[in-house]
């Protein structure tokens, strides 16, 4: 871990690439702590699994009646053929495909898992140093209590990316991801379809393969998304406008106007599939909302304490 120094900065967007929720900008207090230098690998994951025996969300079958408080009342029960251990898995397609329709690429893969992350063909040997995929909230947070740490709230997470620049659009300062030598593993070439893999990287890509910023920290931009403690809510930068934020922990309830039954926490980082025609979540203020107990190809985390 390194220590990540207290200072004041404004948190949110300040180019024009920004989602609504990146705006305002609002002035922003943290304290000092302590961060994991690189995302949790497969290597550390496993340890605490061996210790615990802890399973993840996406090895168990969904309970039908936890599933069904995030539908809308009245939706019927699926056949239990379909209530499996499964998660979702980047499938590309093989022609351009509308942007606003993720279902173009992602696929619920039965035994899809963080041992197997392409599904249940696919393994994680030769993998010990790549990140953590397939990851829940839930289950980032058995892994923090086990060792000792917690998730970053979303300023700590944002200030840490930024290393020191308060100005800064990505981790390593104000040059577009495009320009000069490879800064982080994200996608290259045409989304979804065609990825150039001008970084030498189709999905995950090992720890510490790209340049760390300012604080020492690897992989803020791109690799794998990073949960943080914090809920989402769609309005909750507008309500901290005006005012110095100390410390902030977040609102205490999520709200997503776009799918108002279903509460969220926040990613920050990006992944290996951002690309500029679609999400650019690599920059340092982007974020993205995901429910707690949903794990993905591309998401992971990273711990504080």
């Amino acid at each position: 871990m390194v220590k990540i120094p207290s200072g004041e900065f404004m948190m949110g967007a300040s180019d024009e690439d920004g989602r609504q929720e990146e705006y305002p900008r609002h002035a922003v207090k943290v304290d000092a702590f302590w961060m994991d230098v690189t995302e949790v690998t497969n290597a550390q994951f496993a340890k605490f699994v061996a210790e615990t025996g802890y399973v993840t969300t996406a090895e168990r079958k969904p309970d039908w009646n936890e599933l069904k408080k995030q539908l809308p009342p009245g939706t019927a029960k699926p056949d239990e053929s379909q209530l499996v251990a499964a998660s979702l898995v980047f499938t590309p397609p093989t022609y351009p495909v509308p942007l606003d329709d993720a279902s173009q690429w992602w696929t619920w893969t039965a035994g899809a898992d963080w041992k197997h992350p392409q599904g249940p063909r696919s393994t994680i040997d030769g993998k010990d140093d790549h990140p953590v995929v397939h990851i829940s909230w839930d289950d980032a947070i058995a892994y923090c209590k086990w060792s000792g740490k917690r998730l970053p709230t979303e300023a700590e997470w944002e200030w840490a990316a930024r290393g020191g620049i308060n100005d800064a659009e990505y981790p390593w300062g104000k040059e577009e991801i495009e320009n000069g030598k490879s800064k982080a593993n994200t996608w290259q070439g045409n989304f979804p379809d065609k990825n150039t893999k001008d970084d030498n990287y189709y999905t995950s890509a090992p720890t510490r393969s790209f340049p760390a910023n300012a604080y020492g920290l690897f992989d803020m931009a791109g690799n794998v998304w990073e949960w943080c403690n914090d809920w989402y809510s769609a309005d909750y930068y507008q309500m901290q406008k005006g005012k110095l934020s100390d410390n902030p922990r977040g609102p205490k309830d999520s709200y997503d106007p776009m799918e108002p039954t279903i509460s969220k926490k926040i990613v920050r980082g990006g992944s290996f599939l951002c690309n500029a025609s679609y999400c650019k979540g690599y920059r340092v203020s982007a974020r993205m909302k995901t429910s707690p107990d949903t794990g993905l190809e591309h998401t992971g985390f990273r711990c504080v304490r």
